[in-house]
């Protein structure tokens, strides 16, 4: 069986973006993947809190670590809402999904 036991990795997101957003083409590349990015994002967080490894994960999910390891990482991958449902489920969460009406421009 596998290791089971959290072990975050420290990373300064904000620190990560302030110094990638100085690079040409980085902003409106970023930018466009801000949906993909807020959903991997989400999903980070949401193993976090359920204090579970991408090992944990794939165990519940029938899959392997590979494979989660690819889900998370965002603009690689579009998962299916069923694959959503799936994960949601390993990490003790469930998915919503919403339309939300663009702003008044």
């Amino acid at each position: 069986m596998a290791d089971l036991t959290y072990k975050p990795i420290p990373h300064n997101h904000t620190e990560f973006l302030a110094a990638a957003r100085l690079r040409p083409g980085f902003n409106d590349a970023y930018d466009s993947l801000e949906l993909e990015y807020t959903v991997a994002s989400q999903m980070l967080k949401a193993r976090t809190k359920a204090g579970l490894t991408q090992d944990a994960v794939a165990e519940r999910m029938g899959t392997t670590k590979s494979a989660i390891s690819r889900l998370e990482g965002s603009g690689r991958h579009a998962p299916s809402l069923a694959t959503l449902k799936k994960y949601a489920a390993a990490v003790g969460c469930d998915l919503q999904v919403r339309f939300v009406p663009h702003k008044a421009r």
